[in-house]
Parts: C-alpha cells; structure tokens; sequence
C-alpha cells in the first residue's frame, strides 16, 4: 500500500510564494507611482507652456488697457507648425481657397477679418473664386468685431488661418498646400496717429510683414500675381490736386505714410529681381458698413448717439479739413479689378524669366467733403445734435486736403466710383444702428428719411 505524499514542507512554500508576491506588488506600486508623478508633472509643463503663449499676463493686460502702447496677437497653441499639420486643418484650407467656377481664381487674403479683408473676400467667394484668409486678429481696435467679421465669412465658407505675416514657416506651408494663383494683401498696420504711440509695430508689419509674404511668394510654384493695400497718406506733403500716380511721393507726413511708400520701394526690387507681377492700390478714406471703430466717422457716430463732444479739425490758417471718402463697395470693385488685370509673374524658383507687371493706382471717390458737412450728415441721420468742438489741426502726421485722379484705374480696370458720401454714409449708420442694437429712435429716423426719397 502506498504512503500518501509529505506535505509537511508545503505551509513554508506558501509563505515563502506570499512574501515574494508582496514584494512584486511593492516594487510595481512605487514603479506606477513614479510614472504618474512623471506624467503629471509632464502634462503640469504642457499646461503652463500653453497658457504663458496664449494668454498675457494680467499685469500686461492692464498695462495695455492703460497705455495702448502694445498690440496684443493671438497665437495659438505651441506655434503655427503645430496646429498647421493636422489633416482636417489642411482640409479646410485646401476646400476654403479651390475656386467654383472655371478659371477661377484661388486667392490668398492677408487682413481677411480687417473691413476692406472682409469685403473683398465676400465679393471674391460670390464670383466662385476661391479665397482663403489670414489673420493675426490683433488688438489695434476691439478683436470681438474681427471675430464677428470671421463668423460672417464663415457663412460663407471662407476660412481664415489665424497666424501672422512674420510666421515664414507658416507661409511657407500655406503655399505649398495651395497653388495660389494671386495674392490680395491687405494685412496692414493702420492709422496715422497710432504711428506716434508704438511705431515698432508699424516697421514690423508693413515693411518686415510685407517683405516675409514677398519672399515666399517670389520662391512659390507658380509665382502668384499680388495686389496689395497701400494708402494715399504717401502723397504726404504734396500740394498739387488732385493726387495722380505721377506726382511726388517722396515727403511723407507720418510713419504710417513713410511705411507704406517704402512698401511701394520694397515692391518695385521684387518686381526687379525676381519677376513678381506687383500692383500697388492708394485708397482713400475708405468708409462704410463692418468699418474701422478708429476712423472719424464711426467714432463720431458713437460719441454723437452717448451725447459726448467730437473735435473738428481746421488747419493752421482756418481752413476747412476735407477727405475724399471712398465707399466700401466702391473699393473693393477697383480690388477685383485690379486682381482681373493682374499679369502673371514671370519668375521660376525664385529667380526672374521676363520683365513682370509693376502698377500703382489710386482708388478714391473724386470728390474731397470737409468733415464738418460729414458731421451734419451724420447729425441728420441719427436724429441728434452733435457737441461740436472745432480746434486746430495737431502736427501727428494728418494732411489737411486729399483729392483723388482715378483716371488711371479708369483707363486700365474701369473703376469708376458711384456711391456719394450721404449714400454711404447711410448705409453704414444702418449697419452700426444693428450691429450695436442702438435705439429704436434712429431707425424710426433711417426710415422716414428713406421713404421720403422714394
């Protein structure tokens, strides 16, 4: 008969197995736990790297509020590298800038959540071309107004990048994704004041931005044609009226003016060197509906509506100030054609094949207003009297007169501006009345003074 097995030895072994067990576990919880400690402390730096380029300081912020003396730009998460590289990010450039009909245009809009940006990108899409913005959304004037341009070009299909003309990389991707065919840049620091408070950002984005969109362009395949923002502030200190393309440039009154006839220079080399189809646009005054709240019009419209007092400029000697205020809709036909009469660029990996189109034009509205009767227009509209101050004319960089020959964009495009100021001026007190929810009052006055022009 057989002994049954010796298990005499098998409490010890259990024990033993229980102790190395316990061990293990030990040794894989503090393993873990070293390893949540890294990944926390990780995404801990992830998170402050985030919020520290995203969002400024609050002491930064209350200094901007107080001395408006910094442009604050939004950025994006890391760099526009990062959030450039996804799929559906492309796919939405890609869908954004293909025309819809044929022989249609693909265009890059610079400024394309700025007044003039937003305009012509609306007229571009309805033609079927395609349009694709870009936009730094800095906070020059309220950005909540840019944004509500954004969500309007949405509607319609029209996708901005976020990112600013001085990101090369950026540019760069943007222009290998599409194969633009014209470049419409308005992207631009404005004002002529302002230029006296922060001039840096003047230097950085009309010259240094300017050049940064020229370099990748003259390196593109195929060069794009560009059609591009510059002002009438660089006839500066001429006296001869009205402004032609033909008279002297070289006296500019502010920065702002210095800024953009050097971009005309800086146009006139790329053309050269690099066979670049440039053409240059002087607007005058432009005005209208989703404008600029820094131009006299609209903030006299406010300040009318809140019964604060508006200052009324006269020269040196007692003169009247008069503008050549250019209606929106006006501007961005004379845009359209000059993008229609554009040449093709001459150029092949950056280098110069045949000489290339080089034009400047003026796009005003012919017929100088002195801002005392914009002021009695806008009286009229709103229903209110203005608190009007008239001082003398500070030396911050304005011309007391401006006056614009558009014979030459006539000539060549058929720009032929319709709208005269009251019209305009209508127009736009609409918009503002709805955009702003303002008093039922002064849409009661809009519309008893549009029946009684039927």
């Amino acid at each position: 008969m057989a002994s049954p097995p010796d298990t005499s030895k098998n409490p010890k072994l259990e024990r033993y197995n229980s102790y190395i067990r316990r061990v293990n576990n030990t040794k894989l919880l503090a393993a873990s736990s070293k390893l949540l400690f890294r990944v926390t402390l990780l995404v801990a730096l992830v998170l402050i790297l985030f919020f520290t380029l995203n969002y400024p300081p609050i002491s930064d912020q209350i200094t901007n509020k107080d001395n408006h003396n910094h442009i604050h730009t939004t950025h994006n998460f890391l760099s526009s590298a990062f959030y450039g590289s996804g799929a559906a990010w492309e796919k939405q450039v890609r869908h954004s800038s293909t025309p819809r009909r044929p022989n249609g245009f693909s265009v890059l809009v610079t400024g394309a959540a700025g007044f003039v940006g937003t305009h012509c990108s609306l007229a571009l899409k309805k033609r079927g071309d395609g349009v694709l913005g870009l936009d730094n959304f800095n906070s020059y004037y309220d950005p909540s107004l840019k944004r509500a341009r954004q969500q309007l070009l949405k509607t319609h299909e029209i996708f901005i990048v976020e990112g600013d003309l001085n990101d090369a990389e950026l540019l760069a991707k943007l222009f290998d994704i599409v194969p633009f065919t014209h470049v419409l840049h308005l992207a631009a620091q404005a004002g002529v004041r302002y230029a006296m408070e922060n001039p840096q950002s003047y230097v950085g984005s009309n010259i240094a931005g300017f050049v940064s969109l020229l370099e990748v362009a003259k390196a593109a395949v195929p060069q794009p044609s560009i059609v591009w923002a510059s002002s009438s502030s660089v006839y500066g200190l001429n006296t001869q009226n009205p402004f032609s393309e033909s008279h002297r440039t070289d006296q500019p009154a502010s920065l702002y003016a210095a800024t953009k006839k050097a971009g005309e220079e800086i146009a006139h080399t790329y053309n050269h060197i690099y066979g670049l189809s440039i053409t240059g646009l002087r607007f005058f005054t432009v005005y209208g509906p989703w404008g600029r709240p820094d131009m006299a019009y609209f903030f006299f419209t406010k300040d009318i509506l809140q019964g604060k007092p508006i200052s009324i400029y006269q020269t040196q000697d007692g003169r009247a100030v008069a503008r050549d205020f250019t209606y929106i809709d006006d501007v961005v036909k004379g845009c359209v054609g000059a993008l229609e009469t554009a040449a093709k660029s001459t150029g092949s990996g950056g280098k110069k094949r045949a000489p290339a189109q080089l034009r400047v034009y003026n796009l005003g509205n012919t017929a100088p207003v002195p801002v005392e009767k914009l002021v009695g227009i806008l009286e009229s509209l709103l229903g209110v009297k203005a608190k009007k101050h008239v001082i003398k004319m500070p030396r911050n960089g304005d011309v007391p007169f401006t006056h614009a020959n558009v014979s030459l964009a006539y000539r060549d495009f058929g720009y032929k501006p319709t709208t005269d100021l009251a019209t305009g001026l209508k127009k736009f007190v609409k918009w503002y009345v709805s955009y702003y929810g303002v008093e039922s009052r002064v849409k009661k006055e809009i519309g008893s003074k549009t029946a009684n022009n039927e």
